[in-house]
């Protein structure tokens, strides 16, 4: 079966003429091709009208569209393929008068392989070229000389029958005069410059696909630096949301001050037998609340600050002979107080057993310990076994302030001196 496609050895392409052979061997400098029975395929999408030459292409199409039927039209085009580069339509038409002049009687002329200069033909076999190359050559560049033989292989070695020798008509062969041979020095010249215009050559290769590399290098850290922006947006944005959420906490905790203050207000006024406040009547002025705050200072009941304080200032008299437990048992309270603030939700933060031999060393034997921590908000539950603070009256701001009670206690060398 003959041929109907050509493949490049090197790569493995197929190709559907001599011409598209010849512009891949100009592009990749393959030149190892051969005749394939295997057809170029002519796969056509159906959404788009896409053709595709091959499975890859195809696949690559579905991949870029998502377009996955195909209509496979190979077997209409397939023709065997002809290895002969198509000429002008006038070289043919001087081609067929040569041939009706010199084939008269109807028989094709004999083809044999064009005399060259043998002198010429053995300087270019001793600088590497094979024989059949350097009668290519030498034919072509009309045995004009050395020189025009090696750039004619400069210029042609990409194509596809450069190894191929050559045939012409028996009535063309024609003797020439042996050309004058180059001496060795000019051999060597030869043969560098041909390696010089090589290696030029694959410089410039070099730096092209250097220039890829870079355009790729560029791409990617342009989607490295998209990605790196987007997570540091979402990262902004979950950070306002948490201060967002904090100041929410921080206002509910305000809030909650507040009622504590009215309803300690309103305390304050039962036990000293005035009429609860009208909520709908007017605020009195400045002046006049500042003179009933006067009034009424000396019978102001003690702030939960104040009891805490206290508490610290009656731990620190009745042991004062006792520095360093009195120091225990202030940071040991303070660690009570830090460890709720900041694990509100762990139960064994908030859950003391009272019969524990360290904490009765540290603060249940000492006046105004378990004082403290009740004033914090825990309770004695199961018959006075544990001291408990349960979650929903855990209060950051009674917690806060019993910290800074303890750290000026702590601090002040002079605390419950006076």
């Amino acid at each position: 079966m003959s041929g109907v496609s050509l493949q490049c050895g090197d790569c493995g392409t197929l190709f559907k003429s001599v011409e598209e052979a010849q512009e891949h061997a100009e592009v990749t400098s393959h030149a190892n091709f051969s005749e394939s029975t295997e057809a170029v395929l002519n796969l056509v999408c159906t959404a788009c009208g896409k053709p595709c030459r091959s499975k890859t292409e195809s696949d690559l199409h579905t991949k870029r569209t998502g377009h996955t039927e195909f209509t496979d039209k190979t077997a209409e085009g397939v023709k065997p393929i002809s290895l002969e580069v198509p000429k002008a339509k006038a070289d043919d038409d001087e081609d067929m008068a040569e041939v009706g002049d010199d084939s008269g009687t109807g028989q094709h002329e004999e083809m044999v392989v064009p005399e060259v200069d043998q002198n010429l033909l053995s300087e270019l076999e001793t600088m590497g070229f094979s024989k059949a190359r350097a009668i290519r050559a030498l034919h072509f560049s009309g045995n004009a000389s050395l020189e025009a033989a090696v750039n004619w292989v400069v210029e042609h070695e990409s194509d596809p029958d450069i190894d191929e020798t050559p045939m012409v008509p028996a009535s063309a062969k024609k003797g020439e005069a042996p050309r004058p041979s180059l001496t060795p020095e000019e051999i060597k010249m030869k043969q560098l410059e041909l390696r010089e215009r090589a290696r030029k050559k694959k410089e410039e290769e070099e730096r092209q696909r250097e220039r890829e590399r870079e355009k790729e290098r560029i791409r990617i850290g342009k989607e490295l630096l998209e990605a790196k922006r987007i997570e540091e947006d979402n990262e902004r944005k979950r950070i306002i949301a948490l201060r967002k959420a904090e100041k929410a906490e921080e206002q509910r905790a305000r809030e909650k001050i507040r009622q504590k203050l009215e309803e300690d207000k309103a305390e304050r006024r039962r036990k000293l037998g005035l009429p609860a406040e009208d909520p709908a009547s007017p605020k009195p002025s400045a002046p006049v609340v500042e003179e009933k705050k006067s009034s009424f200072l000396p019978v102001r009941p003690a702030t939960k600050a104040e009891r805490m304080r206290e508490c610290l200032r009656t731990l620190k008299q009745t042991h004062k002979d006792d520095e360093a437990k009195v120091k225990t048992a202030f940071n040991t309270l303070l660690t009570y107080a830090k460890n709720v603030a900041t694990n509100p939700n762990e139960e064994k933060f908030r859950k003391i057993r009272l019969s524990n031999a360290a904490f009765q060393d540290r603060i249940g034997k000492l006046q105004g310990g378990i004082e403290f921590l009740e004033h914090c908000g825990f309770e004695k539950i199961e018959g006075g076994e544990f001291l408990y603070l349960p979650r929903d009256k855990v209060d950051i701001a009674v917690l806060n302030t019993a910290g800074t009670e303890l750290n000026n206690a702590i601090k002040n060398p002079f605390f419950g001196v006076l």
